[in-house]
Formats: structure tokens, sequence, C-alpha cells
């Protein structure tokens, strides 16, 4: 099964991986973090909403799972 062991972002689904930036940012510093309309507070951020708009989008996609890999690279190290 660990056939990508180099590779964080395998067998992480978009909305587990979204929640665990939510979680870690809060949606106001994710929104400064990755300035899309869709993680703005002043425009109702949610889940589903995010998710949407996230795989349809491959730039924006791109953009959170590498703020995702600097997270748990940033994680480890404070271990």
């Amino acid at each position: 099964m660990d056939t990508q062991p180099n590779n964080p972002l395998h067998g992480t689904t978009l909305e587990a991986l979204l929640n665990e930036l939510v979680t870690y940012y809060g949606w106001h510093d994710l929104g400064r973090q990755i300035d899309i309309r869709c993680f703005r507070f002043t425009h109702d951020p949610s889940i589903p909403s995010s998710l949407k708009f996230l795989r349809r989008t491959p730039w924006a996609r791109a953009r959170v799972e590498s703020l995702y890999v600097d997270m748990l690279t940033h994680s480890k190290k404070a271990i």
C-alpha cells in the first residue's frame, strides 16, 4: 500500500486536507495565505463551497496542496 512513501498527499482527500488547513490556520489566516475568494472571511467561507471551487480550479488546488505540504513540514520540524 505504501507505493508513494515520499508523497505527503498520497491517500489524503482534498476534503481532509482542507479540513486540516482550516483547523490549523482558520479561515481568516487561510485567506491571507492564499488569496482566493472562497477563503475570504467576508464571503462566508465553507468547506463545500471551497471544495467545489478547488476541484474546478487547478491553480488554486495546487496552491492549497503546496500550503498543506508546507504545514506538514513545519509541524514535523516543531516535534
